[in-house]
């Protein structure tokens, strides 16, 4: 595979935004803010929305990808739809260009797995945008379990329905963060699956209960949902010495330890420091970029939780065309 190789930390880093929708007006922002960043432009086939987004942040608009990587880029970031991933990335790698893909790395595990390779021949610089990993209360939460024996971790992520969303399910849009953070977390790699999946009120799945064992031998349960009125996001991580609880959008990381025979145990707030999470992302990937290192989230990490979340996807296929038997169950004496 090849090697990347930085751009300089002296030179101003040229970088575009390809898709700005919801996600990808949120880079622009932050890149256009950016000390030692040059946003060159955004580009989306929506004329309307990328000529908001241009004005709004005061930078150049183009119909196409193509376009923009003609104007001159060191860098992109792809927020288009799942689907364009695999032909935008590809596209960018043939010309020399660093790329920060938002997860999941393609729509499916043989995309990005030529994704990878192909950004491993050509030298370049391939980010993940599991954004989630740079959420802070999740930074102390891995600070905090670096030298425990982990135990179990559960995580739920519930919400309502998105109106954005139409081509994926709560796997693919919600729990594919989680199956990053076990792995993460564990630093192992998932070796069982136990998935539970509905589709309530939606097209495509909107509940999903996971159930996983990593091959470190950590067990680990997602609880995801489209059908809570409210946000949730909380984590709970036992190991052998403590129980950790964090909320992930107020911030708080609580420890239990010290536990004792008669029930008791003690209880302390840990530090968390405050910083915008695709702030710190867009950060660490300009890193990389200008010093040719491995970035934070690697393609092959990637892929990685993709291919955890696709074979959920696979056993829900193969459980609904089993065949069912009808009618109560005749035991014969």
């Amino acid at each position: 595979m090849g090697e990347a190789v930085g751009v300089g930390a002296g030179s101003v880093l040229r970088v575009g935004v390809v898709g700005v929708g919801v996600m990808g007006s949120n880079h622009a922002r932050v890149l256009a803010e950016m000390s030692g960043v040059h946003l060159v432009g955004v580009a989306d086939p929506d004329r309307k929305q990328r000529d908001f987004v241009a004005r709004a942040i005061g930078c150049p608009a183009f119909d196409d990808m193509d376009e923009l990587l003609r104007s001159g880029v060191d860098a992109v970031t792809i927020a288009a739809p799942t689907h364009l991933h695999h032909a935008l990335a590809l596209e960018c790698i043939a010309r020399g260009v660093n790329l920060l893909v938002e997860k999941p790395i393609a729509s499916n595990v043989a995309e990005g797995r030529a994704i990878v390779a192909a950004a491993g021949r050509a030298g370049v610089t391939l980010m993940i945008g599991h954004v989630e990993r740079f959420n802070p209360a999740v930074e102390s939460i891995k600070r905090w379990i670096q030298d425990q024996d982990i135990l179990s971790i559960a995580i739920t992520r519930v919400g309502p329905f998105p109106p954005r969303m139409s081509n994926v399910g709560v796997v693919i849009d919600l729990a594919v963060h989680d199956i990053d953070l076990v792995r993460w977390f564990t630093d192992s790699e998932i070796v069982e699956i136990q998935p539970q999946l509905s589709s309530a009120v939606a097209e495509r799945e909107d509940i999903a209960l996971l159930q996983f064992r990593t091959a470190s031998g950590v067990l680990a349960h997602i609880n995801t949902n489209w059908l809570t009125p409210f946000k949730a996001r909380n984590i709970h991580i036992a190991t052998r010495d403590k129980y950790l609880i964090a909320d992930l959008l107020t911030l708080q990381v609580t420890e239990c330890f010290g536990f004792q025979t008669d029930g008791s145990y003690s209880m302390r707030h840990l530090s968390v420091g405050y910083a915008e999470p695709l702030r710190a992302e867009l950060v660490a990937f300009v890193n990389a970029v200008r010093r040719g290192e491995m970035p934070a989230v690697t393609g092959e990490e990637g892929v990685a939780s993709l291919e955890i979340a696709m074979r959920c996807l696979a056993a829900r296929t193969a459980q609904s065309s089993a065949p069912q038997r009808k009618g109560p169950r005749r035991v014969v004496g």
